[in-house]
Formats: structure tokens, sequence, C-alpha cells
């Protein structure tokens, strides 16, 4: 689902004078840090831009047309010329004693992102006032505040935009997924850009020795809960958590501009594990691993190329998995190693945000 940046106009994107009219050339005058920064999202983010503004009476002779369009067109000229677009721009030009369910912080003009394919809980409306604040609770998205006083009730207040783009980019690749079937109930928090945090815990004691290779070794932060159906046995548990826990990266991903997008070579004592990933979008899975052992621990040894399998067919990624040793604990501990491995040289930031991909998308 996509996320989206709803985004104020006056005072937030360009400085508001004493009159709140902007409608003339002389008054058009950006905040410190707006262009740069917006840019940077735009270039660095999946985020929408969409700018929502109430413009009170416009059309009317206090607020006539052809004094508003000029510097706003110019503005929109400005702001492209830096590589900043937006999906939609929705202006209400009512006033506020017509209580008008379009004006902010009503949603009228904006039904169809909360009835479309939107991640609302993960958007974000920037504003200076507290109707735009008001206008995040009504849709269920989150608020950044762009005053020089702090307000409790948003879950940013700043007047920096330096500070908007950090703690945006900071939000961008995180996930969040629930998983729920007769079998199990499963709940995946993933942040890209973590410290190497973990927490799991799927009742199947070697599965969370394993997944915490993940967290140390891909340096993200990754929480996994599940419950699920082990008094029958462990696979329903160890193959959805493999389906959830692709589909989290395949959502905190994104579009992938600016990943590596490959990625692992890595010994350990005895063994040699090699995993080769592309998070192409294609899933395919090559397996080339024996085990001698029924359980490793409580979790079958058949139950790890099925976890794979349902990681690469909702994460969509490519991934050539080989190993060799003689001790079957060493052996797969080295394939989730060289597995973390290969997924944090893979989702390295490269600094280069265009799509890693000569079609222009994955």
């Amino acid at each position: 689902m996509k996320k989206v940046l709803f985004i104020d106009r006056d005072g937030t994107i360009i400085e508001e004078p004493e009159d709140e009219q902007i409608d003339s050339f002389e008054k058009l005058r950006f905040l410190p840090g707006a262009i740069t920064n917006l840019a940077r999202i735009a270039r660095e983010t999946d985020y929408l831009l969409v700018m929502v503004t109430n413009q009170d009476g416009l059309g009317t002779d206090s607020h006539p047309e052809e004094n508003f369009w000029p510097p706003h067109n110019k503005m929109l000229q400005i702001l492209e010329d830096e590589g900043i677009t937006f999906d939609e721009i929705l202006i209400d030009p009512t006033r506020p004693k017509d209580n008008a369910p379009t004006r902010k912080p009503g949603t009228a003009m904006l039904t169809h992102y909360i009835k479309g394919d939107f991640d609302l809980e993960n958007s974000f409306v920037l504003g200076d006032r507290t109707s735009d604040i008001q206008l995040a609770k009504n849709l269920g998205a989150k608020s950044i505040f762009i005053s020089p006083e702090s307000n409790d009730e948003a879950t940013l207040s700043t007047e920096s935009w330096n500070e908007i783009y950090k703690y945006l980019k900071g939000q961008f690749r995180r996930s969040s997924v629930i998983r729920k079937t007769s079998e199990t109930d499963i709940l995946v928090n993933l942040n890209l850009d973590g410290n190497g945090e973990g927490k799991v815990s799927t009742g199947i004691h070697f599965f969370d020795h394993m997944l915490d290779q993940l967290a140390k070794h891909g340096g993200i932060d990754l929480e996994i809960k599940v419950r699920g159906d082990l008094e029958i046995d462990e696979h329903h548990t160890i193959e959805d958590t493999g389906l959830a826990l692709g589909q989290a990266f395949r959502e905190a991903l994104g579009s992938k501009k600016g990943i590596s997008r490959y990625g692992f070579t890595l010994p350990m004592d005895d063994c040699l594990a090699q995993v080769a990933l592309d998070f192409g979008g294609r899933p395919w899975l090559i397996w080339e691993a024996e085990f001698n052992r029924e359980k490793i621990g409580e979790m079958p040894t058949e139950m790890f190329s099925h976890f794979f399998k349902s990681f690469s067919d909702t994460a969509q990624c490519n991934m050539n998995i080989k190993a060799e040793g003689e001790n079957e604990h060493h052996k797969i501990e080295s394939i989730f190693k060289a597995w973390s491995r290969a997924i944090r040289m893979a989702i390295t930031d490269t600094g280069d945000y265009r799509i890693p991909s000569t079609k222009g998308s994955l």
C-alpha cells in the first residue's frame, strides 16, 4: 500500500503573509529548507505528495483567482524544477463559516484516499495549523506540526525542514505485517535502517535463534511474534513466518530505489555457505544443502528450504543457497548468517536513488 504526505501550502511550503493571501509575486517566499528537503523526500522515498490547502473565498472579490494563480503556478514551477511534483493538488475555496465538509479538517476531498489502497496509518499530514493535526486524526494518519510551538497531539512538532526530512526518511523503510489464519497468528515489525535489535518468539527456540541472526547480521530491527498450532506440528508456524517476513521486506523496500539489490559467502568452522540474493521482483529458490538429521533443536530440517521458499515468494526475491560441511547445526546457522549478510548488502542505501534496473522498475 502507498504512503502519502498530505502537505499544506501556506505556512508549510511558502510563508504566509499577515493578510493570509499570496496574491502577488512579491509575497511568494519559501520557508527555509522547504525546497531542498522536499526534493530529498521526493527523490529518496516513495511517499506520494498531495497538496491540501484551504484558500478562503478563492474566486470572490476578496480573493480573485486572477491574483491567486500566477504566484501559485510560479511556486509549482520552481518546485518542479527541483524534482518536486504533486500527485494531486486539492484546493478548498470555502470560508470557515460555510462549515463545508471539503474544508480542512474535513475529509470530503480525500475520500478516495480513505477508500483506496493507501497506508494511511503510516501516512502524514504536514501543516502549520491545528486543523492539519485534526485532519490527520480524521484520516487515521500521523501529523507533523510546523510551528515554533509544540503540540502534544502531533507526531512531531518542529520549525525545521531538515528535521522533517530526517524524521520522514527514518520512517520510510519500515513495515508492519499481521498475518492471521486458523493455524497461525503472526506479527512482524521491521525497520531496515535499524541497529540490529531483534525480538523473536515463534515457539520454536532453534527457529528463534536462526531469526535472531537476521537482526544481528542483517543490521535491521526485527520483531516477530508467532502463535501457531505447534500441538499439530511445526509446519504452519515456519511456513507462515516465512510468508509474513517476506511480505514485510517487500513492503519496507517499496520501489527499491537506491538499494544495492544483490548480495554473500560466509564460512563457519567446518561449513561454507553461499547465499546469492536478488530483490529483483521475481521469486525463485535454488537450494543445494543436505542434512542428515531429522531435527535440529525442535526444528525439522525438511522445513529449512520450505522457510526460504516462503520468504522468496512474498519478498519477491531470487535466492540461490548452497552449503557444505559436517556439523548440521553449523551448516544451517551459516546459511542463516550468510542470508542475513546478503540481505544487509542488498538493502544498503547506495545514495543513488534511481531504480537499480534497466527496466526502470522492480
